[in-house]
């Protein structure tokens, strides 16, 4: 008998880093950015310690030194002035909006920046919710037909990919149909194909002010629309049918907790999976650490190394550009 010996693939650095299943590069990171109106503004998000919403000249700025480490992925989110916001999503399409100005300005800062943009109308709803409410429901239809006009608009500007993160029914079909007919082949779609309704979105909600309102006749949370977190079968039916309809990337969104998801995912599609570290899974390393309660570095990267080992092709995180930096 062979006396076999595991540990000796262990021994050292050297053989550990050459035998490694799982290498996190700066190519798997899409970094998510928040935009607000203004100049030379630089607000920290206090949820989100050390994460920014940026003004646009700061934003070209943020992008370059972001181009400059490797990372070649944006995700845009605006947060919409209060006087602009309405139930029907009507700044979203507007062609000089924030959102679509600050696409030019990444393309502007780095062309070759890929640019990825939020397609949601929570920003934008001054009820917090992704969708155009009436008589106290999320109108699904009527939701989605702004939800491609929105798409468009953004492919207008230089979009690279629209990423609808509502959740919707036939949202994609709709998109994908209105960007073909436009002459907008080359567009992706990155869809939420799995997102839940999830407790680790609150820092997000901080940071561009979405959270829903608690309001007579409105919905009190997300739960008709995004997923019950108890629910794994279904997280497949709802990304076989995105890319049915035309989806070219699909995420799960979060990460840590839905890992069993992810891993579902990828073992029946073949297409990239992106997976969304979420400003939850963020806010409670950064708090974490600060106490002194674990090893920020160590924790971060280990996380990151859980998402792309269960199978993800890409992780939005904020924590990319400090992740890229200790690799490198």
């Amino acid at each position: 008998m062979i006396i076999r010996r595991n540990r000796r693939l262990r021994t050292n650095d050297s053989i550990r880093s050459i035998v490694r299943e799982t290498i996190i590069s700066p190519n798997d990171f899409i970094v998510p950015l928040f935009v607000v109106e203004g100049k030379n503004i630089k607000e920290e998000i206090s949820s989100m310690p050390g994460y920014y919403r940026l003004s646009l000249d700061l934003l070209k700025k943020e992008v370059k030194e972001l181009w400059s480490l490797g990372l070649k992925s944006v995700l845009l989110f605006v947060k919409v002035p209060e006087n602009l916001k309405d139930n029907a999503g009507k700044e979203a399409l507007n062609p000089d909006g924030l959102m679509q100005r600050a696409i030019k300005a990444v393309k502007e800062a780095e062309p070759e920046m890929l640019v990825m943009t939020d397609v949601a109308l929570d920003p934008y709803s001054i009820y917090g919710h992704d969708g155009i409410i009436d008589a106290g429901k999320v109108l699904n239809d009527d939701t989605t037909a702004v939800l491609s006009e929105m798409a468009l608009s953004h492919a207008k500007a230089g979009a690279d990919f629209v990423a609808p993160s509502d959740m919707m029914d036939g949202r994609i079909f709709e998109m994908r149909s209105l960007l073909e007919d436009e002459g907008f082949y080359e567009t992706g779609i990155m869809s939420y194909s799995a997102k839940y309704a999830s407790a680790f979105y609150g820092p997000f909600r901080d940071a561009l002010d979405s959270a829903p309102v608690d309001a007579k006749d409105i919905p009190k949370d997300k739960k008709s629309y995004q997923m019950d977190p108890a629910n794994r079968e279904e997280a497949v039916k709802e990304t076989l049918m995105d890319i049915e309809e035309g989806a070219d990337i699909v995420m799960v969104k979060p990460g840590l907790c839905y890992l069993d998801i992810v891993r579902d995912i990828r073992n029946v599609v073949n297409i990239p999976v992106a997976v969304y570290q979420v400003s939850g899974e963020y806010a409670m390393i950064k708090a974490a650490a600060q106490k002194g309660w674990l090893d920020h570095d160590a924790v971060m990267m280990e996380q990151l190394l859980a998402i792309k080992r269960a199978g993800a092709s890409l992780i939005a995180s904020y924590f990319a550009k400090e992740a890229v930096k200790l690799i490198s």
